[in-house]
């Protein structure tokens, strides 16, 4: 487990940008996003996720996996509920160290280790990227031997971590 205070800034910033670009400043739920995706729905394209770095932590924490109404309401209960509790940097802290980065790893301590072979404080710019690329389904998006989709994900994923302000924008949480 990796305290907040330890967490390289590259690897919060590039988990920020890639999952909930508003997570300092929406208080659990990001509702311009759920709007976002129901109105893509509508418009047939597939049915994204909208779920927040907050939200994620409820599920993973104290959930179970899958999709139903129940699991949904309880997780956004919870989410007001540690939103509440807990600070942003808490928030975070908890989600990158219960994180699945693949079908075998979870947080990103390990998975720093297992797939970059250094401590998380030694990782660089591209490899954080490369850490948030995997997160919307570790079970698909490989880090051994990442597909060019996934070295996409984590080329605009630095890009927006530039267009955040890089460092700076963590002085919001």
């Amino acid at each position: 487990m990796i305290a907040s205070c330890c967490l390289p800034a590259s690897v919060a910033l590039a988990v920020i940008a890639a999952e909930d670009q508003r997570f300092p400043t929406h208080n659990g739920f990001d509702l311009i996003e759920i709007q976002n995706a129901m109105t893509a729905f509508q418009h047939g394209k597939r049915l994204r996720g909208a779920s927040t770095i907050s939200q994620q932590t409820a599920k993973n924490l104290f959930l179970w996996s899958g999709r139903d109404y129940l699991r949904k309401g309880l997780e956004a209960w919870l989410t007001v509920l540690i939103e509440t509790l807990w600070s942003k940097q808490r928030i975070l802290e908890i989600y990158l160290n219960i994180a699945q980065f693949s079908p075998d790893t979870y947080g990103v301590a390990a998975t720093s280790w297992r797939y970059f072979n250094r401590p998380i404080f030694a990782l660089e710019t591209q490899q954080a990227a490369l850490l948030a690329a995997v997160l919307p389904n570790p079970e698909h998006f490989k880090l051994q031997s990442p597909s060019a989709i996934v070295r996409q994900r984590a080329s605009r994923i630095k890009r927006q971590m530039q267009q955040l302000g890089g460092a700076r924008y963590l002085q919001q949480l």
